[in-house]
């Protein structure tokens, strides 16, 4: 679903040229739940900005279900993200002044659907993250990880191939965290979710089919998770 070939990204800090991707390659396949590992600076948010379109590598190419994406334009780009991607991060991104279904349609609106659709499906996945009665509850009277549910249910509500999501529990605690993993492991087994999501956290590999390990700018290796391979 994914090829990434020799992707490079260097950032330029006023005279300094800033190496973060060093010459990246990797594939992912539909249907699997990876991670991106790698200590503070080993470049995997900035992989993980390349692969959601959220950023352009200097060299190299990514190729996305068939499509060279660096050679769309910039309106094109957009059309794919909104089409085709969906996007967790770690700050839930929520807008306080919508209700949770508000917050939750908000992708299905851009991308043109019929309200009496993006309603309908609006309440289906929020009952399929378990906020079927929070529908119409604030930002300010939901826990944080309520609030990264429905963050995960307005990612969903176009149907993404691939959901992106960047430390989506970096802001949350150990039982919490578990809640939205066990989550996206849900997403992938039982509905064939592609994700691919940075963490920090080793104990999080439990919930993902493979796991990607960056250093220095470069994959420097991977394992398919154990938990998986048993239950496999």
């Amino acid at each position: 679903m994914i090829e990434v070939l020799d992707v490079t990204r260097v950032y330029q800090m006023g005279l300094v040229e800033v190496q973060a991707l060093r010459g990246v390659r990797c594939s992912i396949q539909q249907g699997e739940f990876v991670g991106i590992m790698g200590p503070s600076g080993s470049g995997k948010s900035t992989l993980l900005h390349i692969l959601g379109l959220l950023d352009s590598p200097t060299s190299g190419t990514v190729t996305i279900d068939g499509t060279d994406v660096g050679l769309l334009k910039e309106q094109e780009k957009s059309e794919f993200r909104l089409n085709h991607l969906g996007y967790v991060f770690q700050d839930y991104a929520l807008v306080p002044e919508l209700s949770v279904r508000e917050n939750v349609v908000l992708p299905a609106m851009a991308r043109g659907a019929p309200p009496d659709t993006y309603l309908k499906e609006s309440e289906e996945i929020l009952r399929q993250v378990g906020l079927g009665h929070r529908i119409d509850h604030r930002q300010y009277e939901l826990s944080g990880g309520e609030q990264q549910r429905v963050a995960i249910a307005r990612a969903l509500i176009n149907r993404p191939g691939i959901l992106f999501a960047d430390e989506p529990c970096a802001n949350l605690d150990s039982n919490t965290s578990r809640t939205i993993l066990n989550l996206f492991r849900e997403l992938n087994e039982k509905y064939g979710q592609t994700i691919i999501m940075v963490t920090h956290e080793e104990w999080h590999e439990e919930f993902m089919c493979r796991v990607l390990y960056m250093k220095d700018g470069l994959i420097d290796g991977e394992k398919a998770c154990k938990m998986r391979e048993n239950k496999n």
